[in-house]
């Protein structure tokens, strides 16, 4: 089946195409030096949609987004991993706890895919999708064991019994996005603070 003329393809890329930097907010024109097999592979797609949206002319957009939270039923991200597991009172380990990011609540990460793909000013651009309140791993940890009220362990500089290997050079200790692009193309804003969106994910793995 052929495309209509309205089709156009949103690509979910990721923050970690950007791998190692100098430590600062990342802009969409910096050179992507992928630290991890993951970012490689979105990398690799990163370039190849960049390069069929200039000799095909194929409609796509592309987004870089910072880590999501807010899942439930959801184990395998940080923030989940450690709400799910203060509340069963179980040790949290915290593998890279100075390694800072930019933890983004679900519903800003989907207002910026229907912004993108609402917009026709969005077709053939890059966009970073990040909050602006960056903090370390392991304060998130502390912020969310006060919002749980846990008093149990945390661990820092290891992962969970079990935990596929990561090597820590791999965990870029940096990844903090510039949002100004998305900001004034398409008016996107970020519209729920982290503590906010942590009480609401604390919430629901509650009631879960």
């Amino acid at each position: 089946m052929e495309a209509s003329a309205n089709t156009r393809i949103i690509a979910a890329s990721t923050a970690e195409v950007y791998g190692w930097q100098p430590k600062g907010p990342i802009s969409e024109g910096a050179k992507l030096n992928s630290s991890s097999p993951y970012a490689v592979s979105k990398a690799a797609a990163d370039a190849y949609l960049q390069m069929a949206m200039k000799v095909y002319g194929l409609k796509a957009t592309i987004l870089r987004c910072n880590n999501t939270y807010g899942r439930v039923h959801e184990k395998g991200f940080l923030a989940e991993y450690a709400i799910s597991s203060m509340l069963a009172n179980l040790p949290v380990y915290v593998g890279a706890p100075s390694h800072v990011r930019d933890y983004m609540f679900v519903d800003d990460h989907v207002s910026a895919y229907v912004q993108a793909l609402t917009n026709e000013k969005a077709n053939g651009e890059v966009y970073n999708v990040s909050p602006g309140n960056p903090i370390s791993n392991i304060d998130l940890a502390k912020k969310i064991a006060e919002m749980t009220s846990f008093n149990g362990r945390i661990v820092e500089g290891s992962y969970p019994p079990g935990y596929p290997m990561r090597p820590t050079a791999w965990d870029t200790d940096y990844i903090v996005l510039k949002n100004e692009k998305i900001r004034s193309h398409l008016g996107w804003e970020p519209s729920v603070s982290l503590d906010e969106g942590l009480r609401r994910t604390v919430n629901s793995w509650k009631s879960a």
